[in-house]
């Protein structure tokens, strides 16, 4: 198997199995509010998650820069909270041009705390390698894959559940939200920092 495969297959790994919860929460959470005729939408802001998560993945892995792990492993669960938080509040603004855009700004800025999250587990895979832009492309590309699946299975779901049975769209996004944001008051309160 080439090392292409071996870290694209990581990368979709580590979005779609349960050890890394936190990351599937967040992208459900960030789709909360979209329906399937959303669906460009969605891709461009789970891409905007993924750039920055990318950006700050390659600069740990590498060394770059360094952040408490402990303060990363509490800011993870803050960023899907207020994600949740944002969705609970936001009324029935969900189709705002402008809004929207917010969106794709935050997905980003909120890739760049999640980048950094997995990235000793990936620097202890690599070992001492020095040239890693391979591997690091493979595994970034394996999260979008992995996140474009998870949103096309939700926005499935959201299509089944109320375009075609009929619930409520603000009832829906406040399911989801809800429940994205009491998994990660549980998540919160397992990595305080206090």
């Amino acid at each position: 198997m080439s090392t292409f495969r071996i870290y694209f297959d990581l990368g979709m790994d580590h979005i779609l199995a349960l050890a890394g919860m936190d990351h599937l929460v967040f992208i459900i959470i960030l789709c909360a509010i979209y329906l399937l005729k959303d669906w460009k939408k969605v891709l461009v802001l789970v891409t905007a998650f993924t750039i920055g998560h990318s950006i700050t993945l390659a600069l740990a892995t590498l060394r770059v820069i360094s952040v408490n792990s402990s303060l990363v492993e509490f800011l993870i669960p803050l960023t899907i909270f207020l994600t949740a938080l944002s969705n609970l509040v936001r009324g029935n603004r969900d189709g705002r041009r402008r809004r929207v855009q917010v969106n794709y700004y935050l997905a980003g800025f909120f890739g760049l705390i999640h980048g950094l999250g997995f990235s000793n587990n990936l620097r202890s895979l690599l070992g001492s390698d020095e040239n890693i832009l391979v591997e690091l492309l493979a595994f970034n590309i394996g999260i979008e894959v992995g996140q474009v699946i998870i949103v096309l299975v939700f926005l499935l779901i959201s299509f089944i559940i109320v375009d075609l049975i009929g619930a409520s769209r603000k009832d829906w996004r406040m399911v989801i939200s809800s429940a994205g944001a009491g998994i990660a008051l549980m998540l919160l309160i397992e990595n305080r920092i206090w």
